[in-house]
Formats: structure tokens, C-alpha cells, sequence
């Protein structure tokens, strides 16, 4: 029994020199997981025979084992709600949907709507909107709507032009941009961009261009005038509008 005590005596301190060299490395870590599989596979003078059950217990003996460390639950935010703006023209929302013609052509659709009445102010329909024709579809909603305060959209080429803006400088127009992968920061258009999809957009095969815009100017007047939003308590956004100007008319709270 003494002979066995001593030999395990001898074994342990056998570990503990080739331990204690690997950690005097300074280039080895010796909580490591490699340094420890080195020290009972490779680093153990030869002729002991142990099986793993013995190198194990002497691993535990000598307190090498590391915790296993339990996976770190991320921690998600839960994304703030968007403001909903007090009047007309304080913040629009901008966006981009990408469609094909019948014959396999695609084509972009540029949305624009007014936070808030979720009133859709425009819906410009080409084979390529790069930023003049955003600039340009812009210009002719403020010449009837008025100009908006702030434009929210995402970090497209089209939105971080130089050219777009310039013109957001000369108008007095700040532009927000959301952060990138998160479209729910943008959650307003993303909202109506899935109604525009299910509504009409993927309901049809349409041949040309002109026919996805006399299409979309139609269901554009249904959607304001007639089709009511549940987020707006179940009125279209025209009768938000109204009851707005009717508030503020007679002054109402």
C-alpha cells in the first residue's frame, strides 16, 4: 500500500514539473486547454501506462480542470416605438421595393408617406431611381404637401448621395438615417411596404412599366380615401388629416 502511495506520490509530482515547465513559457498559457491536453498526452515521461481514469484524477488533484463556462444569454434590447409625429410634415419616411415584370425584368419601386397619418405620398415606379429622380419625386410633393421637417430612410447609395444632400441643405430638411440591419427603425414605411406587397404588388404579373404605375396610382387614392388603417383606429389617413385640420380649426385638444 505504501509502495502504491508513493508511486502516485511520484506521478503527480511528474505532472507538476512538466506543468510547471509549460507555464514557465511565456508564450504558453497554462489554464489553456491545449497546454493541458499537451501535459497527458505528450509531456508525461514515457513507461507510466495510466489510463485515462488515473490522468484524470491527477488532473483533478492538481486542480487543472476548468470551469465550463455556461453559455452567455444575449441580452437583447427591446427596440424603442417610434414617435408618432404631433402634425403633418415633421417627419417622412422613405423607401425602396424591388419587383419583376412578366418577362423577368426588375424594377424598383421608390415609397414615400408621412409618419403621421400614414397618409402615402408618393409611389414613383422606374427600371432605375437613382437619387435625381428621388430629389426630383421629393420636389413635387413639397410643391403640394409642404416641406417636411426631418426624412427618415435607410443607408442606401441612393439616400447618402452628396447630391441628396445638398438638397436636404438648401431646404432646411434634416435627414435621419437608421442604423444598418435594422429596418425596424424604420418601421412606419417597412409597415406599408408589406401592405403595398400584399395588397397589389405580388397579386398581379404585370408586362410593362405602365401598367405597375397606373396600378399603383390607383390603389395609392384607395389606400388614402377609402381603406381603413388599424393603426390609425380603423380611419383612412385622409380623415386623420381632417379631423387634424378640424381640431385645430375650432380648437380642439
Amino acid at each position: 500500500m505504501g509502495g502504491e502511495r508513493y508511486s502516485e506520490k511520484f506521478k503527480i509530482e511528474a505532472v507538476k514539473q512538466v506543468v510547471d515547465r509549460g507555464a514557465s513559457n511565456p508564450s504558453v498559457d497554462s489554464t489553456s486547454w491545449t497546454l493541458q491536453r499537451k501535459v497527458f498526452t505528450h509531456g508525461l515521461p514515457k513507461g507510466f501506462g495510466w489510463n485515462h481514469k488515473r490522468v484524470y484524477r491527477i488532473y483533478r488533484e492538481l486542480e487543472l480542470n476548468l470551469r465550463i463556462k455556461p453559455k452567455k444569454r444575449l441580452v437583447r434590447e427591446r427596440p424603442e416605438a417610434l414617435a408618432v409625429p404631433d402634425t403633418i410634415n415633421e417627419c417622412w419616411s422613405m423607401d425602396f421595393m424591388h419587383d419583376q415584370l412578366g418577362d423577368g425584368r426588375g424594377y424598383r419601386l421608390f415609397n414615400v408617406i408621412d409618419d403621421f397619418n400614414r397618409e402615402g405620398l408618393a409611389m414613383e415606379i422606374d427600371f432605375s431611381l437613382p437619387s435625381s429622380r428621388v430629389i426630383r419625386a421629393l420636389d413635387q410633393i413639397i410643391e403640394w404637401r409642404g416641406r417636411p421637417k426631418r426624412i427618415r430612410s435607410d443607408n442606401g447609395p441612393e439616400y447618402i448621395s452628396h447630391l441628396l444632400a445638398d438638397w436636404a441643405r438648401k431646404n432646411d430638411i434634416t435627414l435621419e438615417f437608421i442604423q444598418p440591419g435594422n429596418p425596424q427603425q424604420n418601421a412606419y414605411v417597412e409597415r406599408y411596404n408589406r401592405t403595398v406587397r400584399y395588397d397589389w404588388l405580388s397579386q398581379y404579373i404585370f408586362k410593362s412599366l405602365e401598367e405597375v404605375q397606373n396600378h399603383a396610382t390607383r390603389w395609392l387614392w384607395t389606400y388614402n380615401n377609402e381603406r381603413p388603417n388599424m393603426a390609425l383606429g380603423g380611419i383612412t389617413p385622409k380623415q386623420k388629416l381632417a379631423l387634424t385640420n378640424y381640431s385645430s380649426t375650432f380648437g380642439f385638444a
